[in-house]
């Protein structure tokens, strides 16, 4: 019996998506639910699964194609039909794409990292994200015997990293130097350059006085960020406005209560908590930063969802924390590592990623010092944060060195006024500056 594989529904109004890479090959045994492929939409990575159990037969577009809702893209034979038959043939794109099947006698350069159940397991049944996939092939490793702590077990970046390093000391060659491991919250400009296509190959090394030249095919979601970049370009009156803050009082909070926070909520406390929950009192101050226009009307709200900008293995996100008003700061830490463990596993969902009301985008975690973060239509503005560094600054008459960081507020003049945005600027420097006004909501 031959069951189809469509294209699953991936969302309101997403029609289409781009073959990003197949995770079966021809003749490969899948069950029912098990991703055998991996599709890119205009927002996110997403995974096609088994319909039923069987054996992979044939594949009907290559990766890169373009294919819509409903349409089908392979076949899965019933196992027991396929005895005796020729195993199909894979289009010609998917027969290049190097493929990870480890043997049970086959050795792992970082040997000892599995335990007794991964070791049971079936090696030529696994599944790695594409991402994860190129980093096994770049360090010469075997999936196998390395214990996955994602979902499922699955394997994941920081996985494959972790079993480097030890192969590593223990003196075991890896392909090459292992990638770094992706932080989130990157501002647009920065994790365009930081993230790389999941479909770009691993490039060779140059020969001496070699010139070369590499072309990759941009991802659909490399693709919808530029086109809505350049869309708030062309459309928004953009201007920045820009600020600093001393951080000395947050690092000293954070400081003094950062370890029974993580041992009374579970999770550690950031800085990000501090910045959504004064940017959410400053929105309540001045709500022009917190609408849009829409036609020959502007929205005003009552509630902040607030988009945190993700980086993520095949580009930047940005999912949503809803109505961030009415959340801790404990539970917005939870949600924004929630977010940044999701983006990278690729499992974010497209629902969490739209409706934000306002941004706030951490260029500092790379080392920013200062940028101009471009809107993120249809919102109105955007909050860029960046690096902390010691700067000589004035207190009451002396000259101090103190933890400071720039600000920076990019917003739709046509809705926001310069006043506006500085009196937005000022009341969330405040907050910073004496946290206890967050509590008591000043």
């Amino acid at each position: 019996m031959t069951t189809e594989v469509k294209v699953p529904t991936l969302g309101e109004s997403i029609t289409e998506a781009t073959l990003g890479q197949w995770l079966k090959a021809p003749g490969d045994a899948v069950k029912a639910d098990e991703p055998i492929a991996s599709l890119e939409t205009d927002k996110v990575a997403v995974e096609v699964n088994a319909p039923a159990d069987g054996v992979i037969g044939a594949l009907a577009v290559r990766e890169g194609d373009t294919v819509q809702v409903g349409a089908v893209i392979a076949t899965i034979e019933a196992s027991g039909s396929a005895g005796g038959a020729a195993v199909p043939q894979a289009p010609e794109k998917v027969a290049e794409q190097p493929r990870i099947a480890a043997t049970a006698g086959e050795q792992s350069p970082a040997g000892g990292i599995a335990d007794d159940a991964a070791n049971d397991q079936d090696s030529s049944s696994l599944t790695l994200s594409p991402s994860v996939r190129r980093l096994v092939l770049e360090h010469g490793l075997d999936p196998s015997q390395i214990r996955g702590t994602g979902k499922d077990g699955r394997l994941t970046k920081d996985d494959v990293l972790t079993a480097s390093k030890t192969a590593s000391k223990a003196s075991v060659p890896a392909a090459t130097p292992p990638s770094p491991t992706p932080v989130p919250a990157a501002a647009a400009d920065v994790a365009a350059a930081a993230a790389s296509p999941a479909s770009a190959p691993a490039p060779r090394p140059a020969s001496s006085g070699e010139r070369r030249e590499e072309r990759v095919r941009m991802t659909r979601l490399r693709q919808t960020v530029a086109k809505r970049l350049k869309e708030a370009q062309n459309t928004a009156a953009m201007l920045t406005t820009f600020n600093d803050v001393d951080m000395s009082a947050v690092i000293a909070a954070r400081s003094k209560y950062k370890d029974l926070f993580e041992k009374k909520h579970d999770v550690r406390l950031g800085f990000m908590g501090f910045f959504v929950k004064a940017a959410c009192m400053a929105l309540r101050d001045v709500p022009a930063v917190n609408g849009s226009i829409e036609d020959d009307e502007i929205v005003y709200r009552d509630y902040a969802d607030i988009s945190v900008a993700v980086s993520a293995p095949n580009g930047l996100v940005v999912p949503v924390i809803r109505d961030a008003q009415a959340l801790s700061v404990a539970d917005i830490e939870k949600t924004i590592g929630d977010f940044g463990r999701r983006a990278k596993d690729g499992t974010l969902k497209l629902e969490e990623m739209k409706g934000g009301t306002f941004t706030i985008s951490n260029g500092g975690v790379f080392g920013s010092l200062m940028s101009t973060p471009i809107i993120n239509p249809p919102q109105s503005a955007v909050l860029g944060l960046h690096r902390i560094e010691d700067r000589p600054v004035v207190v009451n008459g002396e000259v101090v060195v103190r933890p400071m960081m720039y600000l920076a507020l990019s917003y739709d003049h046509r809705l926001i006024d310069g006043r506006e945005a500085v009196t937005f600027l000022v009341a969330i420097k405040n907050a910073i500056e004496d946290p206890t006004r967050l509590l008591i909501d000043l």
